[in-house]
């Protein structure tokens, strides 16, 4: 998508169904918005939506690095601990690994 041709209230709209859409446990929305609007937020020339853009970047930007942080955190969490939780690490996991860990 061409963000250029895009009026700032469009771009101003679209910014904010992004970062709303990221609270639907969908974190991917949080990046796209981050990556998309980056530019539009801190490096053009100040308009008047712009200010409301940053809030939604700004606040992407960290939403996405809270849902990085805690599914880092669970992922290790669980590789480490998978075999000791015995029954319960086997019905968590997808594929249950052969052998002993």
């Amino acid at each position: 998508m061409n963000l250029e041709r895009l009026p700032n209230e469009e771009k101003l709209s679209l910014c904010r169904k992004y970062y709303l859409g990221g609270f639907a446990f969908l974190p991917f929305l949080w990046l796209v918005n981050v990556v998309w609007f980056f530019r539009e937020a801190f490096v053009k020339p100040a308009y008047t939506e712009q200010l409301q853009i940053k809030t939604y970047v700004k606040r992407s930007a960290l939403g996405l690095l809270l849902w990085v942080a805690v599914l880092t955190t669970w992922i290790t969490i669980f590789q480490h601990f998978r075999a000791e939780w015995g029954e319960v690490g086997d019905y968590l996991s997808f594929t249950i690994p052969l052998g002993i860990p």
